[in-house]
């Protein structure tokens, strides 16, 4: 199973693997958002796109394509058709550099790269039939309001992963009452205990509780030992996706 990556472009942008680092998570005490796996595996699960150049970009809040500036730390080949104002309205579009081609039936959902805090500017998300499309996507960010923004070097600036999405339209959520599932009911009220009793110890700056610091269940892929129920199976708290290839 591929995803194919056409360059469009001579020296197109750098694609790697989605990397579970984030600088507002590392400057946490003991790195402790690092323990939810969520935002990790959130983080790792697609490709990033990396900007060739760093550069700012300052909108005065205006209406107009050229109410919006950018400026590259370094002359750069192809820098104005890398990013510039398409849309106008504080919006700024990235060019991948790519035409993209996904098996039958999967999609690329485009989006900003996960957990990556920027302020100032928030990046919308896309959906795109990459399986017959025979032109590439663009990325874009939106102002949150007039000012500057910095992008670095390296830093993603569009983050891919692939779905199949017309699976999704056959399903159908139900709300059930949580007395409905027994089994359910049961090793929630044993993990909720469980939950209850560690943060009270911790509140108490028990000393084991504040050794241990954090409990492991979902991050191990365990329950409970009152849970009477295996373990789950094919869980997963590392993902380390393929980088691309060239020429084959």
């Amino acid at each position: 199973m591929y995803l194919e990556c056409y360059p469009t472009e001579s020296r197109p942008p750098e694609i790697v693997p989605g990397r579970p680092q984030r600088a507002w998570m590392d400057n946490f005490a003991d790195r402790h958002p690092y323990r939810c796996l969520p935002l990790t595996m959130a983080n790792t699960t697609g490709w990033e796109i990396l900007c060739p150049v760093g550069f700012e970009a300052t909108w005065n809040g205006g209406i107009h394509q050229n109410d919006i500036t950018f400026k590259a730390d370094h002359p750069h080949p192809g820098f104005d058709d890398f990013v510039k104002s398409h849309f106008s309205r504080g919006t700024i579009t990235f060019h991948t550099g790519y035409l993209f081609r996904t098996p039958p039936d999967w999609l690329i959902w485009t989006m900003g790269p996960p957990n990556h805090i920027k302020d100032g500017i928030q990046p919308l998300a896309g959906l795109v039939e990459t399986d017959w499309l025979p032109f590439p996507f663009t990325m874009n960010w939106v102002f949150t309001r007039p000012g500057t923004v910095k992008f670095a070097k390296g830093e993603p600036f569009c983050f891919i992963t692939m779905i199949q999405d017309k699976p999704l339209e056959t399903v159908q959520p139900v709300i059930r009452h949580f007395n409905s599932n027994p089994d359910m009911r049961k090793q929630y009220d044993v993990w909720a205990e469980k939950r209850g009793e560690f943060n009270a110890r911790i509140a108490a700056r028990d000393p084991a509780a504040t050794k241990e610091a954090w409990q492991r269940f979902y991050f191990k892929g365990e329950l409970p030992e009152e849970i009477e129920a295996p373990a789950p199976k094919g869980h997963v708290n590392k993902r380390r996706l393929k980088a691309p290839k060239i020429g084959f």
